[in-house]
């Protein structure tokens, strides 16, 4: 018990948790426990998971702002290798925080973990040359289910870190890079969402 510390409510936004394991390292390397359901009841966090999911991009790409309508997903995420910001935006009608972000980098150095409930959107940016991202779910993913936001919606104000670029009323990535000019790249479908005016409310 006590090998994970959370901190609830992160950014000012209820339901938002930073999760940060115990790590035991020595010469050898270093052992953790990702995931401890005990420690995350203590901590008042009941979740339930079922599926896990992982992917690799390289630096630059953005995925994101997604979330699912009718089968929406708590996700507990983590960089497993390299570095990526992550964002969460609050999209529940009758929260208080509705329209606010928060981010959080998380790197294989930090081992940090964010973890988002239902009624948000998710997306994240990959900062190092290539990075490995891992998520637990709460419900399964549902083809025809996705909805997503503009990334970049001024209205929600993202701080992108080291992206540079001019906002031209689109969710296009065309004109955008990294300070050291590497593109940033999206999916067409990620570059075609609205912004928070005309996105989905939970």
């Amino acid at each position: 018990m006590g090998q994970i510390q959370v901190q609830k409510n992160v950014g000012g936004i209820e339901g938002l948790c930073l999760i940060e394991p115990t790590v035991h390292g020595d010469s050898r390397g270093y052992f953790m426990e990702t995931y401890n359901q005990n420690d995350m009841l203590e901590a008042g966090l009941d979740m339930e998971f079922v599926q896990d999911n992982q992917s690799s991009s390289v630096k630059g790409v953005l995925r994101g702002l997604h979330y699912q309508k009718q089968f929406p997903q708590g996700k507990l995420v983590r960089a497993i290798r390299g570095c990526v910001f992550d964002v969460a935006v609050d999209l529940r009608s009758k929260s208080d925080t509705y329209g606010k972000w928060y981010g959080v980098e998380l790197s294989e150095e930090n081992h940090k973990q964010f973890y988002i409930p239902k009624g948000f959107a998710h997306g994240f940016i990959v900062l190092s040359d290539v990075a490995e991202f891992c998520y637990k779910c709460t419900d399964f993913y549902h083809p025809g289910d996705e909805g997503g936001m503009a990334w970049n919606d001024p209205e929600i104000g993202i701080e992108w870190p080291n992206v540079q670029g001019t906002y031209t009323g689109s969710a296009s990535a065309k004109g955008y890079t990294l300070e050291d000019g590497t593109p940033l790249i999206l999916s067409d479908k990620d570059q075609a969402w609205a912004g928070l005016k005309d996105t989905f409310q939970f």
